[in-house]
């Protein structure tokens, strides 16, 4: 597919594809800037936001108590989670421990600025980080878990269950943004060569706005529980990365040959 490039030059395997990043912010900012390095363009159109917890006065005490010090351990389960707190400018003590479910929720809080502790190893779902947590802390640590509205509490549950004080906050509920007409055109004509799915909330709002998903356009989705989850809604996909992470996803539709050359810049 690549014409052969000079000795100085990095190999550009994504040159001429347009590729639709779902999330703004931070990391999408990031996504956009791995996408360009590889060769592509970036089409940066958030299908997801947050919006307030309908109990803010809770939310902003446990954010004030972390400020303070008063946990052990903060646990983050999505790339939203993220942004919520870095909207509060939320402050993290060095004696608070940070776990992150997985590459892509580690991404964003560095990102912003937040370092990270804990990632697990094999299991990227609260499932896998509750697992490694309760075998790292075998004596009863005070943590705080924030989480979307609609998430179930399998994380406090089995910290719970394990001995540890728990303090569980709903941080976020989950919102579709529709995007531009111009957007909703561009991946129906087939301009949009690829569609990055990178979490089930993701998944649901490509399947509701996009009416006509052709074949020629790649869907690709961030490791094998998002996959999972898009197949729920009803959405194809066309590849899954092996690893939760961006890099992982982005070479997993590096792999495909683009599938036709259209003028970007068209009208």
């Amino acid at each position: 597919m690549n014409n052969t490039s000079p000795a100085h030059a990095a190999p550009k395997p994504l040159k001429g594809w347009r590729v639709l990043v779902p999330r703004g912010g931070p990391w999408g900012d990031g996504v956009a800037a791995s996408l360009r390095r590889q060769g592509a363009t970036p089409v940066i159109a958030p299908l997801i936001n947050f919006a307030p917890s309908t109990d803010q006065a809770t939310l902003e005490r446990a954010i004030a108590d972390l400020g303070a010090g008063a946990f052990d351990w903060l646990t983050v389960t999505s790339a939203t989670t993220v942004d919520v707190l870095y909207a509060y400018r939320a402050v993290i003590p060095a004696g608070t421990k940070v776990a992150a479910v997985g590459e892509t929720t580690a991404a964003a809080l560095q990102a912003v600025g937040y370092r990270v502790d804990l990632v697990p190893e094999r299991d990227n779902s609260a499932g896998g980080m509750a697992e490694q947590l309760i075998a790292l802390e075998p004596e009863p640590r005070s943590i705080l878990t924030l989480r979307s509205e609609i998430a179930k509490p399998v994380l406090t549950n089995r910290l719970t269950e394990a001995g540890h004080r728990v303090r569980s906050v709903v941080a976020y509920r989950t919102v579709g943004v529709p995007v531009t007409e111009r957007i909703a055109e561009d991946v129906r004509s087939g301009r949009i060569n690829a569609i990055l799915v990178t979490s089930g909330s993701v998944a649901e709002q490509v399947r509701a706005q996009f009416d006509h998903i052709p074949e020629t356009t790649l869907v690709a989705a961030i490791g094998p529980r998002t996959a999972k989850d898009a197949a729920k809604t009803g959405l194809g996909v066309d590849v899954v990365a092996p690893q939760q992470t961006v890099d992982a996803l982005i070479d997993a539709v590096a792999r495909f040959a683009l599938p036709h050359a259209t003028d970007e810049f068209a009208l």
